[in-house]
């Protein structure tokens, strides 16, 4: 033991207290003698690397019946001042079941990790409160033969994960007619997602559209009459692999639980989201995400997150759909073309939204600009009104959806109003996305457009991210 200790003192060269992380090595040792350590390069969700002390191992857990749960824990180097990061370690015939402490790769969340505090908050105390809460909902499940090489794939990823091997930024190579053709992806089978299909289809801007029905049970309604009906270059599937390669993968998803406040609901969809992000980022690692689930700025701040992908390539359907309305009845209804061709509906979706420009009319005076501002105003607030009472119904914006798919399958460099990162624009220093005019392409959003200077609407926009960001501290993701 007197070897093995020095031998680790020296690998842990490194970490600020040294000392304190190998006596409670030693606990560990001691309560759970199975665990094995090891120092392994950690790749963060960034793509920065550390080696990092890990160790691993089973814990046993009865759920009826016994079982030894494979977990493996990463040390960081400021333990135990830090909490570890925690693992699931599955086999190629285990499935993880994603619930309220377990996402789809394998990430063990705990209140006891999120409450971690130097010297109450121990390992061994951790490993218990893990034991304690997979007896409450077993984490990992056994798979069929079939399910389990189907799933091989994707179980090899999160093993690599888990091991600390994976470079986010790096691109996986399947060559499944990669670059070939247009393939987009929809997830989720309910009113919105058949209506994305639907109008995709319609309006044929791609060569196949994959509809992920992640619903229990056999197809019912709008699905099986898809079925039925055998819309061209439409696939219904229920496995992940079925996305492989999509340029684009619309969410549509939203949990119908039993949440009683707006703060459970929104933790509910980011839970739901945790099983299904990091799935379809594996097997589309160049896709284009487009969230159409609700609170749509938030929802896409959590599909950035877990995807590890750059802002570019994550984005909100936001206010493309009011923004296209907007201008209409500016054109149409209200005979201001003029006025139409730079306006746009920015902000946060709801009733915080607000009508900007992207330009101002050229002025002879400051007078003269003053009254076109005033009657510029005057015809917007007339619009936003007439705009108010149009309710967005899911085949309006299964329409939009498809008109964003359109521009970025195409490359169109079209400007549309999308939830985007906003931190940096009017002054915002928080990881928000808000609906801003963004340019389109194959890439996502491949530019900002710059907005006119108007301090009412950049306090509309601040005091939306905001409030916005103080929601998104309150989840756990």
């Amino acid at each position: 033991m007197a070897l093995a200790e020095e031998a680790l003192r020296r690998q842990l060269g490194k970490y600020k207290f040294r000392d304190l992380t190998i006596e409670e090595l030693k606990d560990v040792s001691k309560t759970y003698p199975n665990f094995t350590f090891s120092m392994n390069t950690y790749t963060f969700k960034d793509g920065s690397q550390k080696d990092l002390l890990n160790f691993s191992g089973t814990v046993p857990v009865k759920y009826g019946n016994s079982y030894n749960i494979p977990v493996r824990l990463w040390i960081l180097d400021s333990h135990p001042f830090a909490p570890p990061i925690c693992f699931l370690k599955p086999t190629a015939n285990m499935g993880i079941a994603v619930g309220k402490h377990v996402d789809a790769r394998g990430r063990i969340y705990l209140p006891y990790l999120q409450n971690w505090s130097h010297p109450k908050s121990t390992l061994t105390g951790l490993i218990k409160e893990m034991i304690a809460k997979f007896e409450e909902e077993l984490p990992l499940y056994s798979l069929s033969s079939s399910d389990a090489a189907r799933q091989s794939e994707l179980l090899s990823y999160i093993a690599k994960i888990t091991e600390g091997e994976t470079d986010m930024k790096s691109r996986s190579k399947t060559g499944r007619n990669e670059g070939c053709f247009n393939k987009i992806t929809v997830v989720g089978a309910g009113d919105l997602g058949i209506a994305c299909v639907l109008a995709v289809a319609a309006k044929d801007v791609a060569d196949k559209v994959v509809l992920l029905d992640l619903s229990e049970g056999a197809a019912k309604g709008g699905t099986m009459d898809l079925e039925i009906f055998a819309v061209p270059n439409v696939e219904i599937s229920k496995d992940f692999s079925a996305s492989a390669d999509s340029k684009v993968v619309v969410l549509t998803v939203n949990s119908l639980g039993n949440a009683q406040t707006y703060l459970d609901v929104i933790q509910s969809n980011v839970d739901l989201f945790r099983g299904i992000i990091p799935a379809v980022s594996h097997y589309s690692q160049n896709a284009v995400l487009l969230v159409a689930s609700h609170p749509v700025e938030v929802m896409t701040f959590v599909s950035w997150k877990l995807s590890s992908f750059p802002k570019s390539r994550v984005i909100g359907v936001g206010a493309n759909l009011d923004s296209e309305r907007f201008r209409y009845i500016l054109t149409n209804l209200l005979k201001a073309e003029v006025l139409a061709k730079d306006a746009w509906v920015i902000g946060e979706q709801g009733e915080d939204k607000v009508p900007s420009w992207t330009s101002c009319n050229v002025a002879a005076n400051q007078t003269e600009a003053m009254a076109a501002r005033n009657s510029r105003e005057k015809v917007a607030n007339r619009a936003m009104e007439v705009l108010k009472g149009k309710g967005q119904r899911s085949w309006s914006v299964g329409l939009s959806v498809a008109d964003l798919v359109d521009s970025i399958l195409k490359d169109k460099r079209k400007v549309h109003s999308v939830s985007t990162l906003a931190k940096g624009c009017c002054n915002i220093n928080s990881e928000v996305f808000l609906s801003l005019p963004c340019v389109l392409g194959t890439s996502g959003v491949i530019e900002m457009v710059r907005l006119e200077e108007d301090p009412l609407v950049q306090e509309k926009l601040q005091s939306s991210a905001g409030s916005i960001h103080d929601l998104q501290q309150q989840l756990k993701l």
